[in-house]
């Protein structure tokens, strides 16, 4: 009999879930890049629904502020993005037009990264003629996982703030994730030892928080210019002076076209190495760990 009735309820309480509707994300939350997409799911589980407005092989330097960012972020309740001006093409006009004052710089519902990280690669001066530059510094900080790791401890106390009656589910899922990324970073540090005084060329400067992590040594950009494409001439130049100067590699972001890439590594007879820069970037690359295990082992074989 008893054995009956603990029947009949396990069947009532699965009739019951059955029919009721799936439980709605506490916070809904509109992030700019994919790093800060994957960072937030992490961090906020099930009481997240979260909006990634490009994709790893967009330029995040150029997107189009198109009506369906301006409706995502018209129903967010939080806004994550790089700041340093990464964004200044297309953001500030997403967040005047969709009108949510939740999410305004300056309110809760705004959060940027850079403001958490030391910032590399400040100019001396601010002028146009100089390319794609940042005032506040380079604003790729997602190539050093010390930086993920600073961003993680603000934007889950940010998650909290928010969402004040899952707060303690959100410090939990952050002292998991604190623990594993401290764990990894330890580990890719060993990995990625020999990387260590290796010099390199980047086709962009997309890559001075990695260089700075691995202890590589940056030798020339392909670009004349941040954000100008360079020249048949300018890589002739380029190449005159690692002829000087050996380098092991060249890297360029998976969103970037490999011409200029190719032509130099062809006639230096170097690596061409082409990195997942942000999560999507490559198939191994499918989330933050796997971003930064297929970062290292492309830099090591490229290395070689």
């Amino acid at each position: 009999m008893k054995s009956r009735l603990h029947w009949l309820l396990a069947l009532a309480v699965w009739l019951l879930a059955a029919w009721l509707p799936p439980a709605e994300a506490a916070l809904n939350v509109f992030a700019t890049l994919p790093e800060w997409g994957a960072l937030t799911e992490v961090l906020g589980g099930d009481n997240v629904k979260v909006y990634t407005a490009t994709n790893a092989l967009q330029d995040p330097h150029h997107v189009e502020a198109k009506p369906s960012l301006i409706a995502r972020a018209r129903g967010a309740d939080l806004v994550v993005a790089t700041g340093a001006e990464l964004e200044i093409g297309w953001l500030p006009l997403v967040l005047q037009q969709a009108g949510n004052p939740k999410v305004q710089p300056g309110k809760p519902g705004y959060l940027e990264a850079s403001p958490l990280v030391s910032m590399l690669e400040r100019p001396a001066r601010l002028d146009r003629a100089d390319g794609d530059v940042h005032p506040g510094g380079n604003p790729h900080i997602q190539t050093d996982p010390r930086n993920i790791a600073r961003v993680a401890t603000a934007l889950s106390a940010r998650l909290a703030e928010l969402d004040p009656p899952n707060a303690a589910a959100y410090q939990a899922r952050y002292r998991s994730f604190e623990e594993r990324w401290r764990n990894a970073i330890a580990r890719w540090e060993r990995e990625g030892a020999p990387l260590k005084g290796v010099a390199i060329i980047v086709q962009h400067k997309g890559f001075p928080y990695l260089i700075d992590w691995l202890g590589m040594k940056e030798v020339a950009t392909l670009e004349p210019k941040p954000g100008i494409e360079p020249t048949t001439a300018h890589l002739s130049s380029v190449l005159e002076s690692i002829r000087q100067r050996p380098v092991k590699m060249v890297l360029r972001a998976a969103y970037q076209s490999d011409r200029a890439s190719q032509w130099i590594a062809e006639r230096a007879k170097i690596n061409a190495v082409v990195l997942p820069f942000t999560v999507g970037g490559s198939d191994s690359a499918k989330d933050l760990f796997g971003l930064f295990e297929d970062t290292i082992a492309r830099l090591l074989k490229g290395a070689q």
